[in-house]
């Protein structure tokens, strides 16, 4: 449903997004992670016929964003980080402005306004004017004014930038309920935590190249290199001090520190190395009130594909089914 194929995107001599493949299946809620300066916002702006690729094309709905950019748009809702103002526009009024921009028919419009209303809990401020609405509402009306012409497919970047806690729970449900509905959406953001418990799919980018790319469970599993261990004893004296020195005698042990009474460490291995472990520790008299195996979460995908991809790697294929493909990209 959205495609790039060697996405080059220069301003002058800077390189702003470097050869970047990617693929996102029809129905996929798909987070586009990276910090601020990383790409995201440039590659979005590419998808939604913006700005031009200086090589490479996308293809949205089975359009090319180059070639056929008017039935592009006609496929997309595009939700900018950053919104104009409308001075004297009321929220009715400037949803029936935008219906009218997609050419909808008069009773089509009242009916989608009717429902996006509705749906996103903006009823009651209909007559009340744009420039009036918090922060939070905006971000309601504008992501109404995205879905009007009931487009397939979604770009939203960083749309719970400036939501209250609540507000980003609302949009989180809300983003979940379209996708049920069928449509694909890319969201963008560069706080992790935000995408992990509701995207299907992720994609990394940093300083212009994508690190990785798939589904989220695949993408969390291909760093299962290692195993972060959490342990926990009854003895917080002579115990721990025992546990400490035989964990850290161990050569597939790295990163080992002391945790609210108990040891973190990364154990590199299977699970007959951490059965084997628990064994040693429980022989020497340790006693361990739990052993437990963290999972990886998105904060540690990044860090470890930042702190480690090699500098000069293209099109590395780093997980073996091809249709869940994830690949590091890195300049010609």
């Amino acid at each position: 449903m959205i495609e790039l194929i060697d996405f080059v995107k220069n301003y002058g001599r800077f390189r702003a997004v470097d050869c970047l493949n990617l693929q996102i299946p029809a129905g996929e809620l798909f987070g586009f992670i990276g910090p601020n300066g990383a790409g995201k916002t440039t590659t979005i702006r590419f998808l939604a016929t913006l700005i031009k690729a200086s090589s490479g094309d996308g293809r949205v709905a089975g359009f090319s964003v180059s070639r056929q950019p008017l039935e592009v748009r006609h496929h997309i809702g595009y939700m900018p980080d950053q919104f104009g103002s409308y001075n004297g526009m009321r929220v009715g009024e400037f949803l029936d402005f935008f219906g009218q921009v997609y050419l909808l028919p008069r009773t089509v419009r009242r009916r989608r306004i009717e429902m996006l209303l509705e749906t996103l809990d903006l009823k009651e401020k209909a007559k009340a004017r744009v420039t009036a609405l918090s922060r939070g509402m905006k971000q309601k009306l504008y992501l109404a004014r995205t879905l009007i012409h009931d487009p397939p497919v979604l770009i939203l970047d960083e749309p719970a930038a400036g939501l209250d806690p609540q507000a980003r729970i609302e949009l989180k449900h809300l983003l979940k309920s379209l996708r049920r509905q069928g449509k694909t959406i890319l969201v963008s953001s560069h706080i992790l935590s935000e995408l992990a418990d509701f995207c299907s799919w992720v994609g990394i980018i940093y300083r212009g190249r994508l690190l990785t790319c798939g589904p989220i469970e695949d993408v969390l599993r291909s760093i299962r290199v290692t195993r972060h261990i959490m342990v926990r004893f009854r003895d917080q004296g002579d115990g721990l001090g025992l546990a400490r020195r035989i964990v850290g005698q161990r050569p597939d042990v790295n990163h080992l520190y002391e945790d609210e009474g108990g040891l973190s460490f990364d154990l590199q291995g299977d699970d007959a190395e951490a059965a084997e472990l628990l064994r040693e520790l429980i022989q020497s008299g340790v006693e361990v009130t739990s052993f437990t195996e963290c999972d990886p979460t998105l904060e540690d995908v990044f860090l470890r594909l930042t702190q480690t991809s090699p500098p000069r790697t293209r099109g590395m294929l780093i997980a073996s089914d091809l249709k869940k493909t994830t690949y590091v990209n890195e300049e010609p």
